[in-house]
């Protein structure tokens, strides 16, 4: 009422107004600590034998905010209040930090530096002399020694990966800084291996981004060190996860991986496909990986896909070359549609 009051009197009697505006904002301090003073009385309280609190002499039945039930919040009935919290929390950050364009980098999680690397293997080389044959620890520092050297040769793209995200960081803030461009930013699935190279490079440049959107997992605390305070996600939902990945997705590169690259690759390339998502190059990194685990030219032939979709694919061992065609294809389509708006303009 009091801004009411003081919107319609702001013409003729100012000072009266900012009376009743001083006035309601002492009012809304007043109420606020009153507001903080009861809720640490409440925390502060002891409930009796009848389960009730006692708060200045006064028994009360005590009471819980849904929006601060855990029990509530964590269960099934408020699903659909989670997914929307993953949804807008996303949205916001990205806002705060003017975040709207990415090159996603999608790969395992399973490769690292080589020093890292050569010294997991030595520790598990040792524990495995350790373990009596034909036992289960025995078994399982087998399995750990044989996954460790199956992984090794893609130690050699941690180095690869840090440097094409961090000319690829850099070119991002030039373009916005120099050229009136829209900056790109780096982003990954925040986890270790690959996706850590990726975020390292990016967390090098001087007003880079270095965006993590991670899943959580009973095995991992955390993302990755290099990942963005601010930009630093923590998913529940696969579904929400993948949507914010795919929003600001201008470009994607996708090194060797699993289930889980493949199936984000695959999930974009179907989003293009299906006009759900615009064009946007896509670099397949390692020539060796990619030609050998998924037969491009097979689904050509079976019909299931068409030659134009596999074209879409550029396949490479080289950091120049996905730089150069990356940049080159955003460049492009930026200044394109920057000429297009003008001749619009030019027209009215």
């Amino acid at each position: 009422s009091y801004l009411v009051t003081g919107l319609l009197v702001q013409e003729e009697h100012p000072p009266t107004m900012l009376k009743h505006q001083a006035k309601y904002n002492a009012f809304m301090q007043r109420m606020e600590k009153m507001k903080i003073d009861m809720e640490k009385k409440k925390e502060a309280a002891v409930r009796n034998e009848k389960n009730k609190i006692v708060v200045d002499g006064e028994e009360y039945t005590p009471t819980t905010k849904a929006y601060k039930s855990k029990d509530f919040l964590m269960g099934s009935e408020a699903r659909p209040i989670r997914i929307l919290c993953e949804y807008w929390e996303t949205k916001k950050r990205l806002k705060d930090n003017n975040v709207d364009a990415t090159v996603l980098f999608f790969a395992s999680a399973r490769a690292r530096h080589p020093d890292d690397h050569a010294k997991q293997l030595k520790a598990a080389q040792d524990k495995l002399a350790k373990e009596t044959p034909g036992t289960k620890g025995h078994e399982s520092a087998a399995a750990k020694v044989l996954r460790l050297e199956r992984t090794k040769w893609m130690c050699a793209m941690y180095e690869q990966t840090r440097t094409l995200a961090r000319r690829l960081a850099q070119w991002g803030v030039d373009r916005a800084e120099k050229k009136g461009m829209k900056q790109v930013s780096v982003a990954s699935g925040g986890g270790p291996g690959l996706m850590e190279a990726a975020n390292r490079g990016a967390s090098e440049v001087k007003g880079a981004a270095s965006i993590g959107m991670g899943i959580s997992l009973p095995f991992e605390a955390g993302l990755n060190p290099y990942v963005s305070n601010d930009l630093a996600f923590e998913y529940h939902y696969f579904f929400t996860r993948k949507y914010w990945m795919a929003n600001t997705c201008h470009a994607l590169v996708a090194s060797p991986g699993g289930f889980g690259t493949c199936d984000e690759l695959f999930e974009l390339m179907t989003l293009i496909q299906t006009g759900k998502h615009p064009d946007i190059p896509i670099v397949l990194f390692s020539k060796k990986f990619w030609n050998k685990v998924i037969n491009w030219e097979a689904l050509v032939e079976f019909g299931t896909v068409s030659p134009d979709d596999i074209k879409k694919l550029f396949i490479t061992d080289s950091v120049d070359e996905a730089y150069d065609y990356i940049t080159k294809y955003l460049d492009d389509i930026e200044e394109s549609v920057k000429e297009m708006q003008a001749k619009e303009a030019g027209k009215k």
